[in-house]
């Protein structure tokens, strides 16, 4: 039955289920899930398309990415070993494009071993026609790699995670939960009654908000990046996330669903948009750093590209083939300009201490403060 259907019996039977789990069964639900039935990613002109990742627009993002990595690793010293992994990998086109920048240094390309975290059977097809050719192994955790020196990238997969909202009232702050409508056939939202246990799980800044906003909170994000932080803390290594969102926790509701490139109703059509938030880059350094791991960042990813060479790169691919230069052109405006990519995306980076490694200090592309 559609997942619709399924919600509102759920719904009836065990009563309201919270944001964080309604947005888990639209995105990965076994067979209603959005990433689990197919492609989700192509540009507005492409059938199927609902949108558009910063790997999709150029080559030279993916290609910026793979020698941010082959230089973390000789940083690292050079380890005869080393996992590469990314988290949500999409089409494998990031991966694709940063293996083929990185044949100039063949010592990497031997060193490394190629890990993808998915869960979507779908993706992970794509995935392996994409990356033909290449060995590569699929995991859905994290928690399943083994003990190596670690380079891990995750480009716009921080924001695809679920997230509980909470809204402050004059009693208190109150969970937002989803709850079937009057109708019975569509959902709606509701306020749960407010706890004063509420009040621990608001990042500290925004405990003082006036009445009326909403805090919105991913637990599944703190989480991996406390894992990220606890892992680096033991074993030399830097993982770089590239997302979307604010520097510093904020206030007010970011979820939005997606849809053919266009605004959708979030609690519409459940497992047929996407449902994406505004990463809290704050919180996830924070909580990474508290685990044991170092921070850099987040920087504008426009700033980060262009430290990293990505207008020499476009000159380049514009020398190569002028009669793509104009093309060039608008997907390096696209990814650095500030009205564009450039300001909204950031780039967090978040390293071993020091003592596992003393040269990854400051990574590159980041500032030494």
């Amino acid at each position: 039955m559609p997942l619709i259907d399924e919600l509102t019996k759920r719904i009836a039977r065990q009563g309201p289920l919270s944001l964080a789990d309604y947005i888990g069964l639209c995105l990965t639900h076994p067979t209603h899930g959005y990433y689990m039935k197919g492609d989700p990613f192509g540009a507005p002109k492409q059938s199927g398309g609902d949108f558009v990742t910063a790997p999709e627009i150029s080559q030279m993002f993916g290609e910026l990415i793979g020698l941010w990595c082959a230089d973390s690793w000789q940083r690292l010293g050079r380890p005869a070993r080393c996992l590469l992994v990314e988290l949500g990998p999409g089409r494998g086109t990031l991966m694709a494009d940063a293996l083929r920048a990185c044949r100039a240094l063949p010592e990497f390309l031997a060193a490394i071993e190629v890990h993808l975290v998915e869960v979507s059977p779908s993706l992970r097809e794509i995935q392996r026609r994409t990356l033909a050719g290449q060995e590569v192994t699929w995991t859905e955790s994290l928690a399943t790699l083994p003990d190596a020196p670690l380079l891990l990238v995750a480009n716009e997969f921080f924001d695809a995670l679920p997230v509980r909202q909470f809204e402050k009232t004059a009693g208190g702050w109150a969970e937002r939960l989803v709850v079937a409508a009057d109708d019975g056939r569509s959902l709606a939202f509701a306020l749960a009654p407010p706890s004063p246990l509420n009040e621990a799980l608001i990042p500290t800044g925004l405990r003082d908000a006036e009445p009326g906003s909403v805090a919105e909170l991913c637990p599944a994000g703190l989480s991996l990046a406390a894992h990220l932080g606890a892992v680096l803390s033991r074993q030399p290594g830097a993982a770089l996330i590239i997302d979307y969102g604010p520097a510093r926790s904020s206030p007010g509701p970011t979820l939005q669903a997606l849809r053919r490139h266009r605004r959708h109703e979030v609690l519409q059509d459940p497992g047929e948009a996407d449902l994406t938030v505004h990463v809290d880059f704050q919180s996830l350094a924070e909580a990474a750093v508290a685990a044991g791991a170092r921070a850099y960042g987040p920087s504008d990813q426009g700033a980060f590209l262009q430290a990293l060479g990505i207008e020499t790169r476009a000159s380049q691919l514009a020398a190569t083939a002028p009669q793509k230069a104009a093309e060039i052109e608008a997907a390096l405006r696209r990814l650095v300009d500030p009205a564009e990519m450039g300001r909204l995306f950031k780039a967090l980076a978040l390293i071993s201490p020091e003592a596992l490694a003393p040269g990854l200090t400051p990574p590159a592309g980041f500032a030494a403060d």
